[in-house]
């Protein structure tokens, strides 16, 4: 276990194991700069699933980009507020008073006042300032993680079995193990119900970025008809946000064929699309990228300990120092 992350701090530790041949690691910086002092002749190989997550990662980040250009696509520039629950109507209200600030950040940034002056004038962290300016917060409705995330297979089962009735529903899942509310099962069958009907009023409620992000991405069975004519729209009116989408099913198909030779024309494609940001890293960290791709060797058995250590110091509440942290992880091992 080291003190801190800093590329400084890894490369001394690397410098005094210098048999070492491959060196598996995450994308950071300072990993790779640490090993290419330290230790010039190792094969450095880049983590294959830090690689997937991080191309859905920013292909969720576009599709925030290019929620203006998917609301008009849908016809949402406003919603129909009789198409919202009340709680959508509240988050619906504060995504409208965002974009009387998102306008005041925006006009700003326009006559080049920095993000940092930005902030101090209208009072807001430079964090918030710096992702409006990147166009991160145009979603209206937010979506968090619910107790019927894991049942979901079972409740498409039986709904396309034939049991439509909400009460029900909620036996036979409580029948499975669920432990949620009876109202949690009834509104998501009556939100499943909605789905079926395809009207332009439907189209006008327009899902969260996160939504929108895992309905490009699985297979259009596995969606309702709203849902499929949503979908369609945005991939004929926002094109740029369809290409996107078909260079992260190239780049995950790249990563499970083992098909380096794809990498370059691969990030040649993405540097011109909306993600740009993410194809210049890869193309920065290339090297390693291609031997993630045709080596064997795998980061998950140190993946596994960073989230046992992860697990102890939130058990000690973070104030755990070094020597405690050394006991309880390496010692129990």
């Amino acid at each position: 276990m080291l003190p801190d992350r800093e590329a400084a701090t890894v490369a001394s530790f690397l410098a005094d194991h210098q048999t070492i041949k491959v060196l598996s690691r995450d994308r950071g910086g300072g990993y790779g700069e640490a090993g290419t002092k330290a230790l010039p002749g190792a094969v450095q190989v880049a983590d294959r699933w830090h690689l997937v997550e991080n191309a859905s990662s920013c292909f969720l980040d576009a599709v925030r980009k290019s929620m203006r250009d998917i609301h008009a696509a849908i016809g949402a520039a406003i919603l129909n507020p009789k198409l919202l629950t009340a709680a959508e109507r509240l988050q619906y209200q504060g995504f409208l008073r965002r974009e009387d600030n998102n306008a005041a950040i925006l006009a700003l940034h326009r006559d080049r006042v920095p993000i940092k002056e930005i902030a101090r004038r209208l009072g807001h962290s430079r964090g918030l300032v710096r992702k409006v300016v990147r166009g991160l917060r145009t979603d209206v409705f937010r979506t968090r993680e619910s107790t019927l995330d894991s049942y979901l297979p079972d409740l498409e089962a039986e709904w396309a079995g034939g049991c439509r009735n909400g009460t029900e529903l909620w036996r036979r899942l409580k029948a499975r193990g669920f432990r949620g509310s009876l109202r949690v099962a009834t509104e998501w069958a009556t939100r499943r119900r909605r789905a079926e009907k395809v009207t332009d009023q439907q189209l006008q409620k327009v899902p969260s970025a996160r939504t929108i992000a895992r309905m490009m991405t699985i297979g259009r069975d596995h969606l309702s008809k709203a849902d499929t004519v949503t979908i369609t729209a945005i991939k004929t009116k926002v094109p740029a946000l369809n290409a996107a989408r078909n260079l992260i099913d190239r780049f995950h198909a790249v990563i499970r064929t083992k098909a380096v030779a794809d990498l370059g024309p691969w990030i040649e494609a993405a540097s011109e699309s909306l993600l740009a940001s993410f194809a210049k890293g890869i193309a920065s960290d290339q090297d390693a990228v291609g031997a993630a791709i045709k080596e064997p060797w795998s980061n998950g058995q140190t993946e596994a300990q960073v989230n046992k250590l992860k697990v102890v110091k939130r058990q000690m509440y973070g104030r755990a120092k070094m020597d405690l942290l050394e006991a309880r992880l390496i010692g129990a091992a």
